[in-house]
């Protein structure tokens, strides 16, 4: 009863509030005219004719509803670490999600043989690797997209947190519904604009888009081909090598320090193997390209599983740039291929940290000259490797991952 007393109150209080109402009004109102005055001559400049902003623009109002929002004469405020590419691993490859999408993808690998090929053949990457993106990003074009992509953008770029990011996407949109690839009512994202199954950003489907089935649109929200295409070609324009596989999960000694983790720390596969790196089971490697250039991965220091990685590793990271989303896919691309097994190496709780704790421990790091990266509050490699060679220095085995009470430690 108390509960629902004060709730009685609080809407009350907000139903009395004419200056919260008003400030949605003349916000709305602001809003109309930003479309007129900035984005329509921006988005003629691009090729965007009146009949189109006319269609898009109507009826047009701001959604209230989407996170991560900064109304005008409203605090700024700091938004939940959302994404769980940059959270603790453990939950991210839960065993459940990864073993059904690999079930999914190899009933697909199956009915889709064909189209599997054919992208194969033009793109060069490996169709078990076209369906992990599929799957992570869509459910396989299962996944239900809610939000009106043009309105998701336009609030966004008008009082979003991160305006500057979702203009030029807002941009883009309006260019992709001037080609006519798609209808108004159809073109449906995600609450940040990504388009259609393969979760493309705006920007993105107009370089990397392809009309793989040929009937004259570059469907991703509906075309299957288009969806496999779109996918492997972004992959091809963003250096994928053919024939070389993601990378591998390992057994690193003890000795091997995990500050020389990175793209930036690459070594020859010959030098690992002498450093005494074994297959996960304990097994010696059988490295047909010695070589190869290798990088070592460990998203949560020495409280995960350990990987050599390839140049490929990190052409997936430009799909999403995160180390977990990275090896997220070519795992599941190894079940779906093989049906190969979880890791042998188990993840520790690691995370649950909030995001300005290491922000301002990337601060202080970036004050005595160490490269963290940026300062984004996202513990990234060389974050990892900045814990690593701190704990060093101090005479405490390195883990390269901090926990609350090391994020108050380094100085």
């Amino acid at each position: 009863m108390r509960f629902f007393f004060n709730l009685c109150v609080l809407l009350g209080l907000v139903a009395a509030s004419p200056a919260y109402a008003q400030s949605r009004g003349e916000t709305e109102i602001a809003f109309q005219k930003w479309l007129s005055a900035t984005v329509a001559p921006d988005a003629e400049k691009r090729g965007v004719t009146q009949p189109t902003l006319q269609r898009a623009f109507a009826g047009l109002t701001l959604d209230w509803t989407l996170p991560d929002l900064a109304p005008p004469g409203q605090p700024g405020r700091e938004e939940p670490q959302r994404q769980a590419e940059f959270q603790g691993p453990a939950r991210y490859f839960d065993e459940g999600k990864v073993k059904s999408l690999a079930q999914g993808g190899r009933s697909r690998f199956r009915s889709l043989s064909r189209t599997l090929a054919e992208v194969e053949t033009r793109y060069g990457v490996p169709p078990s690797i076209v369906l992990a993106i599929w799957g992570r990003e869509s459910g396989y074009g299962a996944a239900k997209l809610p939000y009106s992509a043009i309105r998701a953008l336009a609030t966004e770029a008008f009082m979003g947190a991160r305006k500057e990011n979702f203009y030029p996407e807002l941009l883009a949109a309006l260019e992709i519904l001037e080609g006519d690839h798609i209808a108004l009512k159809e073109m449906k994202s995600s609450w940040a604009g990504a388009l259609g199954q393969p979760q493309f950003l705006p920007s993105k489907y107009l370089t990397t888009a392809v009309d793989f089935d040929k009937n004259g649109r570059r469907d991703i929200w509906n075309s299957v081909p288009d969806t496999l295409g779109s996918i492997a070609n972004f992959l091809k324009q963003n250096g994928w090598q053919p024939g070389v596989g993601w990378g591998f999960e390992v057994s690193l000694p003890p000795e091997i320090t995990c500050s020389l983790e990175g793209p930036d720390q690459g070594r020859p596969m010959t030098d690992w193997l002498a450093m005494g790196i074994r297959n996960a089971d304990g097994t010696p490697i059988n490295a047909r390209a010695q070589k190869q250039t290798m990088h070592l991965l460990m998203p949560a220091g020495r409280y995960g599983p350990a990987f050599l990685v390839s140049d490929n590793f990190y052409v997936l990271k430009t799909y999403n740039e995160s180390d977990l989303y990275a090896l997220f896919i070519g795992h599941l691309s190894d079940r779906i291929r093989s049906n190969a097994g979880a890791f042998l190496g188990r993840w520790a709780d690691v995370g649950g940290f909030r995001r300005s704790d290491v922000r301002a421990m990337q601060q202080r790091l970036e004050a005595r000259g160490v490269d963290v990266g940026s300062a984004d509050g996202l513990v990234g490699y060389k974050t990892r490797n900045a814990v690593g060679a701190w704990q060093t220095a101090k005479g405490v085995p390195p883990t390269c991952f901090p926990d609350a009470a090391l994020l108050k430690q380094i100085r």
